[in-house]
């Protein structure tokens, strides 16, 4: 009776424990809140902390993940009659020599770089979603097409446009623009070789060979070359119809907090239109500027607000530029370390979170996002250095 007794009393014991510690978790959770949600009210005010938070979401819905979404239509189709005329499978033959010893990936990854860099990081979506294109990969590799896509998304965008700044202080842009396409290579080959590190040592990762010379396509073919590009073209189409939708709730939630702590205030004050924030990154970095500056080599602290903004969006960060350019604040070196880090990071933390999901790989997606960090970082010390060396 007594060992019943002293039972209960554990089972009663056990039970509040559990009790107080779900409600000490659930009390710890609304003062985090509160607190993350009053650092944007106190300055900014609640009304207009919550019209921002919803302008800026909805502006993003309109202009960036439609955007998104044109571009994984697009890009879908072509990579779907890649796959059926077999383009992918050339240049997997093709590139293989490049392509091995400096990413240890087949050549078809040579694709998602020229998709990428042509269009955006999310482009990678319809590739990696093509069981056609996925099948020249290990299950180990899926992860890493993640960063590999990232690290060159927006590339002609960016390098067009630094390109059509023209000369600043008399010094040609064209050199830094080539340094900084350097640097993001420098800081794609990091990226890859880390996370496939990772991939091939991760329990959960089941290593599959696939011997592409062996494996045939196993689409129906029609007689009729009009016919199979017009079904290409509307598969392709659909598949990028349905992973822009997915991609949307990763894109407004994240980059909409990361604006509103990447952007100033605007000189009029708040008003709880779109795109206003606290500034806290910007002045974050201005305080690690010791570190940053040899890095970087930037002309002045003001300058690392054009890479910050680039982890929430590459297209807001370059439009920052001839605003600095006005003020005399930048020089070449800016422009080779910009042109860099905006291919390397391009919105990464708006879109990465989302793309490792819908690709079935969200148990990577810390590991990712910390390679992706260090590999911007990377790119744009690398176009410093090159730079510097020319």
């Amino acid at each position: 009776m007594q060992s019943t007794s002293l039972r209960r009393k554990d089972g009663a014991a056990n039970k509040y424990r559990r009790a107080v510690h779900r409600y000490a978790e659930t009390l710890l959770f609304l003062i985090a809140f509160i607190a993350f949600f009053a650092l944007f009210a106190i300055p900014m005010g609640l009304s207009n902390m919550i019209n921002t938070l919803m302008n800026t979401a909805y502006d993003l819905l309109m202009n960036t993940t439609l955007y998104i979404m044109a571009i994984a239509v697009i890009a879908g189709a072509i990579s779907s009659l890649f796959t059926e005329f077999g383009v992918i499978r050339l240049l997997n033959r093709l590139l293989s020599p490049l392509m091995k010893p400096l990413y240890n990936l087949p050549g078809a990854a040579a694709l998602s770089i020229l998709t990428t860099y042509f269009s955006d990081n999310p482009a990678i979506l319809t590739l990696a979603a093509d069981e056609q294109y996925r099948r020249y990969f290990q299950d180990d590799q899926i992860p890493v097409l993640t960063n590999l896509g990232t690290c060159f998304g927006m590339g002609m965008i960016v390098s067009a446009f630094m390109l059509g700044l023209g000369p600043i202080n008399g010094e040609s842009t064209v050199p830094a623009v080539i340094c900084g396409n350097l640097g993001a290579l420098a800081g794609s080959i990091f990226a890859v070789r880390i996370m496939l590190r990772y991939t091939k040592k991760h329990p959960e990762v089941e290593t599959v060979s696939v011997d592409v010379k062996d494996t045939k396509p196993t689409r129906e073919t029609s007689s009729s070359g009009g016919l199979r590009v017009i079904n290409g073209l509307i598969r392709g189409g659909k598949k990028g119809v349905t992973l822009g939708l997915g991609i949307i709730p990763g894109v407004l939630i994240i980059c909409t907090l990361v604006m509103m702590l990447t952007n100033q205030m605007p000189e009029s004050g708040y008003s709880g239109g779109a795109g206003e924030g606290i500034g806290l990154l910007p002045l974050l970095a201005e305080k690690a500027s010791f570190i940053l500056d040899p890095l970087f080599g930037f002309s002045d602290s003001t300058d690392i607000a054009v890479p910050i903004t680039a982890l929430g969006s590459a297209g807001a960060a370059v439009g920052i530029v001839p605003s600095l350019i006005e003020k005399g604040l930048i020089c070449g070196n800016d422009i080779a370390v910009f042109t860099a880090m905006c291919m390397g990071w391009s919105g990464f933390l708006s879109t990465q979170v989302s793309v490792m999901d819908l690709l079935g790989c969200s148990r990577f997606t810390g590991r990712a996002l910390l390679t992706q960090t260090c590999s911007g970082l990377i790119a744009g010390t690398a176009a410093h250095l090159l730079y510097t060396l020319i």
